[in-house]
């Protein structure tokens, strides 16, 4: 789509590849995005971060030991993440589908440690928000309509993601399902979607993948050998998706006085005083 005012409307020209496979899969990889010398320099800004500001456990319930493996809030606390989220070929790929108006709507660092005692079984499958168009099994998308997407997330990898690192997998298609994965399946190796089985992303530094939020993904099993994963983690979402940069207890829209009004929970959240969520950290 496109944006003509504040409206938006078809678009039918040229795409990247990568939109058009993310608008049909669910993920893609650009392969060799940054080089080397630009890996190194991300690299050495955001281990700069994570060596000046210390974890803040967002949601008050994370251990001190899953804290520290995130920094929040990186294009506020180096300028080399906020110039790298706007790279030309990262935008050309989630402007067509989010609008040339999409913005960034959480920047985050991951650094998982090596080995595999943080996460021996990886993550379940699951799906970051949504599902943001839900629907029953019994339905099937038409083709005849684009599936609309609402959040993009990248990763800018800043080392290698082999197989024994526990690499993120997805199920291709599965965006378009209307619903999050069963339950019952959450731990399975691997999972499908209307005969689509599941696949995993291996990189090399300097690539970029991406993955719409709706999409079915968990991180397979790391190994006792992985070497850990590093990589800046943001999320694109569409103009009308808010910001989950900081909480929305630290930043809002909300005066003293109306806070104090708000004396349950239904009212804080309907004048914007969220609880934290994925996003949020």
């Amino acid at each position: 789509m496109k944006r003509v005012e504040n409206l938006n409307v078809p678009y039918h020209g040229p795409a990247h590849e990568g939109c058009l496979q993310l608008e049909r899969d669910g993920h893609y990889v650009l392969r060799g995005e940054f080089d080397p010398s630009e890996v190194a320099a991300l690299r050495a800004e955001i281990q700069g971060v994570y060596r000046d500001i210390p974890p803040d456990a967002r949601d008050g319930r994370t251990s001190p030991e899953n804290a520290e493996m995130f920094r929040y809030e990186m294009f506020n606390r180096s300028a080399l993440c906020q110039s790298v989220i706007q790279r030309p070929n990262i935008l050309a790929i989630v402007e067509p589908l989010l609008g040339d108006n999409c913005h960034a709507i959480s920047c985050t660092a991951w650094r998982n440690p090596p080995g595999n005692g943080h996460a021996p079984r990886g993550q379940e499958w699951h799906i970051d928000s949504g599902p943001h168009v839900p629907f029953g099994p019994d339905v099937e998308w038409p083709d005849a309509i684009p599936f609309p997407i609402f959040v993009i997330g990248t990763h800018i990898y800043l080392e290698d993601l082999r197989l024994e690192n526990g690499p993120t997998a997805f199920v291709p298609g599965s965006h378009r399902s209307g619903s999050p994965p069963p339950k019952e399946h959450e731990w399975d190796a691997e999972l499908s979607f209307r005969g689509r089985e599941s696949v995993h992303h291996e990189a090399k530094a300097g690539d970029v993948g991406f993955f719409v939020s709706d999409v079915w993904h968990r991180r397979l099993p790391p190994s006792p050998a992985s070497s850990g994963r590093f990589f800046l983690q943001t999320n694109y979402g569409r103009r009308d998706i808010a910001q989950r940069i900081r909480p929305a207890s630290e930043v809002n829209h909300v005066s003293p006085e109306a806070q104090e009004r708000a004396t349950n929970y239904r009212g804080r959240l309907l004048i914007g005083l969220h609880p934290q969520t994925f996003y949020d950290g």
